[in-house]
This record gives structure tokens, C-alpha cells and sequence, in this order.
């Protein structure tokens, strides 16, 4: 079951730094108008408008291969065995807090001793 979690948890990873580059490489939808008034080239490796289509579709397909991912880890991280608990309850359990009883009398503060009790 660990095999099948660290292949989904690396298909994930690798779907996210994908989407961040894609991301990165889009341009925004004012760029087109800025390159229509003159103040740089609008030319791309796919075309003007073939860029947009290609790298949005191919940022939903990762997209949606994060949200799979994302789900499918959901679903094999609560597959737990119910005996299991918690990690706070495991860590709990397994070390017994043992006390001992103080010596010696703790004295109050110097200025304690003036505070009215109720």
C-alpha cells in the first residue's frame, strides 16, 4: 500500500511543478493589447493565439491529474486502522508520565502572602 501512495504523492509533485511552469509561461490577457499599441513583439513558439490554447489545456489536464492525486491521497490516508488512533494518542501511550511528589513545600511568592483569598 506504501508503493501505491509514494507513486500517487510523486505523480502529484511532479504535476504541480508542471502547472507552475505552464503557469509561468502564459501570458497574461493583457498582453496582447500592449503588443497591439507598439511596445514589444507578440510573437510565441506556438503563435498568438495557439500558445493560450495549448498551454491552458494543458495546464487544466495537470491540473486535474493534482486534484486526482490529491483525492486518491485523501482516500489511502484514511484507510487507517481505527486501533491505530492518533499520533499525539500513540506518543501518549507509549511513554508513561510518571510523577513524583515534591520533597519539600513550595513557598508563595513574597508577595502572595497579601493577596486576599476568596
Amino acid at each position: 500500500m506504501s508503493v501505491i501512495v509514494t507513486i500517487i504523492l510523486t505523480v502529484q509533485m511532479l504535476s504541480a511543478v508542471a502547472m507552475i511552469v505552464l503557469i509561468l509561461l502564459q501570458h497574461g490577457k493583457g498582453a496582447d493589447m500592449g503588443a497591439a499599441f507598439g511596445s514589444g513583439g507578440s510573437g510565441s513558439l506556438f503563435g498568438a493565439s495557439g500558445s493560450a490554447n495549448f498551454l491552458s489545456r494543458t495546464t487544466a489536464v495537470f491540473a486535474t491529474v493534482f486534484f486526482v492525486c490529491t483525492l486518491a491521497l485523501a482516500y489511502f490516508g484514511n484507510l487507517r486502522t481505527p486501533s491505530a488512533g492518533s499520533v499525539l494518542e500513540n506518543a501518549v501511550n507509549s511513554a508513561p508520565v510518571t510523577v513524583t511528589p515534591a520533597t519539600a513545600p513550595v513557598a508563595p511568592a513574597s508577595g502572595a502572602s497579601q493577596i486576599p483569598a476568596k
